[in-house]
């Protein structure tokens, strides 16, 4: 199992070259970034087997290369409307405490750097829940870019439930 693990990474071992680089992409309107070493690979839409009682959010399962990975739709764990998935729809896989998991979204824009003096904090909205998962603010040019922890998107009792399948 491991060697098929292995050969979905497509990321780079040295820690430097990951530093400040951000995979882009967008819900809606609204671009988003999460930190490349976060990132295992991309990969179009495909066909999606639902599971019984999973939650809303989470669509089902593909298998990737022999592998089983949970899909999330990030538009419905952000409680956004649900959209129809198009040619742009792509699955951002990632490795979050040794579990696969991919996270749909509308479309992946582009890989940048975000130095961190061009992050701010995101403002303190009480004790909401999104204030776990959204850790920053950055703008890029006339643009703003909602810097996300993938990791916390979801809780450990969720990430557990839904890879223990």
């Amino acid at each position: 199992m491991q060697d098929k693990v292995n050969n979905l990474y497509v990321e780079n071992s040295d820690e430097d070259t990951l530093r400040n680089k951000f995979l882009t992409f967008f819900i809606e309107d609204q671009l988003f970034g999460i930190s490349i070493a976060d990132v295992v690979q991309i990969v179009g839409m495909q066909d999606i087997t639902k599971v019984p009682e999973f939650p809303s959010y989470a669509k089902g399962v593909i298998n990737l290369r022999g592998i089983i990975i949970p899909i999330i739709d990030v538009r419905l764990r952000l409680k956004k409307e649900e959209a129809a998935y198009n040619e742009r729809t792509c699955i951002i896989v990632t490795n979050i405490n040794g579990s696969y998991i991919g996270f749909i979204v509308d479309s992946v824009n582009e890989v940048t750097k975000i130095s961190e003096e061009d992050v701010s904090a995101p403002p303190h909205m009480g004790s909401d829940y999104v204030n776990t998962y959204i850790t920053g603010i950055a703008k890029i040019e006339n643009t703003i870019v909602l810097i996300m922890d993938i990791k916390k998107m979801l809780n450990e009792k969720e990430i557990e439930f839904i890879t223990k399948i």
